[in-house]
């Protein structure tokens, strides 16, 4: 194991490799942020906001139960079969997107993404967290998340400008045959295990050496009994919380107020292309200022953006607001995941990634019920606006029970 070693530099090609793999990751959501509201409208005639966001809360459920799964089998069989594990789940769905004769079939497409995107994306955090060490966590979740949003950005884009040139189905998802067979062609013949470098930083660590955790002991640490990583679980879940409402709501908000097929493809692809490009910088950026200072503006940032879309009634507004969404979840973001890599001890953090991505994601269910209910009985402004105000609340709580984890010790 010697000759095993840590840092992004000392492995820069496949880091590099990895952020490109998870890149073809996020493309693969990105198909559907401008789509499937209008298809649900459209061609199913579904008309409750509540039934038509029931694909992201599937989506969000199976996503945040595979998250979890993912980190404990990465840890028990190793991080390169779990990934192209997830790769093979996804093959069927841009066929199901394409074809599907009713809304359960599209539903069932994104149990199948929800898996996809729990094994693939989980996994390629944990192999970039192995493979960069403790020096620069933060940087290297910055550039995974980088990765994975700026292609949902894209995709989404990309989407609706052939959508709105050739329809909504078929045409808008063959692009997604071509991200499968990329990211799966990737995986298998070109990424290596990286489980060694995790033992390697375990066996470097001045922390206390821990015996073995099982499932239990992790899900209960990470959610509960510890404060740090409780808190970040919180704020994790708000987080998606907003991207399960921008993925669902939004379109019909721009929509409300006239904006054109590719004007709400445009509104769609700036959330996550800010939030992506600023990832290059906030995450480098956690590594020298800490963590809580980032976390705690990004929530506000968030609040604030998400009242100007709910107020907001024209382009340029939507913009801004949409603007302001991303800068705060690129603050937000990767440096949530870099703090659980800062807290965690490396022999049971894969499990605890897993973890905190189970109750991140199981935000997008939250949002899609919340945000649906909401929507239904009081409109889509007042629908925005409370999941505005649970922004500020979770900022209040990281602010109030979270210490800073970049200057703790590992457990």
């Amino acid at each position: 194991m010697s000759h095993v070693r840590l840092g992004l530099r000392e492995n820069l090609g496949q880091f590099s490799l990895l952020v490109l793999v998870n890149a073809f990751v996020g493309a693969m959501i990105g198909m559907e942020r401008t789509l499937l509201p209008s298809i649900a409208e459209q061609e199913f005639r579904l008309a409750e906001k509540s039934a038509v966001l029931s694909f992201i809360l599937v989506f969000g459920l199976t996503k945040a139960l595979t998250n979890y799964l993912a980190g404990r089998l990465s840890d028990r069989f190793g991080r390169k079969q779990v990934l192209v594990a997830g790769w093979l789940v996804a093959t069927p769905v841009p066929f199901l997107l394409m074809w599907a004769p009713t809304w359960s079939w599209i539903l069932f497409a994104n149990v199948l993404l929800g898996v996809s995107q729990g094994l693939t994306w989980s996994t390629t955090v944990i192999m970039k967290i192995d493979l960069a060490g403790p020096q620069k966590r933060g940087l290297a979740m910055g550039l995974n998340e980088f990765a994975g949003y700026f292609a949902v950005a894209g995709s989404a884009l990309a989407t609706g400008f052939v959508a709105a040139r050739h329809g909504l189905r078929p045409e808008p998802f063959y692009m997604g045959v071509v991200f499968v067979a990329l990211g799966l062609l990737l995986s298998v013949f070109a990424v290596r295990e990286t489980k060694h470098h995790a033992a390697r930083e375990s066996a470097l660590s001045q922390a206390a050496p821990e015996k073995p955790l099982s499932s239990r002991e992790v899900f209960v640490r990470t959610s509960f009994k510890d404060r740090d990583l409780a808190s970040v679980c919180q704020a994790g879940l708000v987080n998606n919380l907003n991207d399960g409402m921008a993925w669902g709501l939004f379109p019909w908000v721009y929509a409300a107020a006239g904006m054109s097929l590719a004007e709400i493809g445009i509104l769609a692809a700036i959330y996550p292309a800010v939030w992506g490009l600023g990832q290059l910088v906030t995450g480098a950026w956690s590594d020298r200022v800490g963590r809580k200072g980032l976390i705690v503006a990004g929530k506000v940032s968030q609040a604030l953006g998400i009242g100007v879309i709910a107020l907001g009634g024209t382009f340029g507004g939507f913009a801004s607001g949409a603007a302001m969404i991303g800068l705060g979840t690129a603050m937000v973001y990767p440096t949530l995941l870099a703090a659980v890599g800062d807290v965690a001890h490396p022999s049971w953090r894969a499990s605890a990634v897993g973890v905190y991505r189970l109750w991140r994601d199981s935000g997008y269910a939250l949002g899609a019920i919340l945000a649906g209910v909401i929507a239904d009985s009081f409109g889509l402004v007042a629908a925005t606006l409370a999941v505005a105000a649970l922004n500020l609340v979770s900022g209040l709580e990281v602010a109030l029970r979270l210490r800073e984890p970049l200057r703790r010790p590992a457990l």
